[in-house]
């Protein structure tokens, strides 16, 4: 419903055309890959892949189509993963349907366009400090896996899933493995 209506937004823009929708990462590629489009706008939490990696996609499919991400979820750990990504630009989904137009015609032009707010908290959290391991242990363990669970699916010693849990546990500063996957979660680090 909402990508209708974002759709629906900017094709009320007399200078934009709206060329496809997908409703996930991999969808969003092969649109891109079959439209080539000047922009794309992308989710960060979507089914299959997120956004992410759905941009990442998206460069290596059609270099010249910028990305501009738009939404919900405004965590300066997304934000640097985006851009880290190739994202020309990162706005949140409640700016007013104008702020959404401008900022597309501004990554067009070749700008980048960056929520000021998240910009400044951005620069104020400092980069994430997990390693991909970590951040990838740290994942699994939000929804509750054991050492062991987590190392039968990351074909690791149950010894080493615990030696990277408690270090993402001191990197984030966190009491516990489900604080930290908490917290990583509210900055956008996992």
């Amino acid at each position: 419903m909402l990508r209708g209506a974002l759709a629906a937004l900017l094709e009320l823009e007399a200078d934009l055309t709206v060329v496809g929708t997908a409703g996930s990462g991999s969808e969003a590629a092969d649109v891109v890959a079959e439209t080539a489009p000047d922009v794309c706008l992308m989710d960060i939490q979507m089914p299959d892949i997120d956004g992410i990696e759905a941009t990442r996609l998206v460069r290596e499919r059609s270099p010249h189509t910028r990305v501009l991400i738009v939404t919900t979820f405004a965590r300066p750990g997304y934000l640097r993963a985006a851009l880290d990504a190739g994202a020309s630009g990162f706005v949140v989904k409640d700016a007013p349907a104008e702020q959404l137009a401008d900022a597309v015609r501004r990554v067009h032009s070749g700008l980048r366009v960056v929520d000021p707010t998240l910009a400044e908290a951005s620069l104020f959290e400092g980069t994430n400090p997990l390693s991909e391991r970590e951040r990838e242990v740290l994942r699994l363990a939000a929804d509750g896996r054991s050492a062991g669970t987590i190392a039968a699916e990351m074909f690791l010693s149950a010894g080493t899933v615990r030696n990277n849990l408690s270090a993402a546990i001191g990197k984030v500063g966190a009491a516990n493995r489900v604080q930290a996957a908490r917290l990583a979660q509210e900055k956008g680090w996992i």
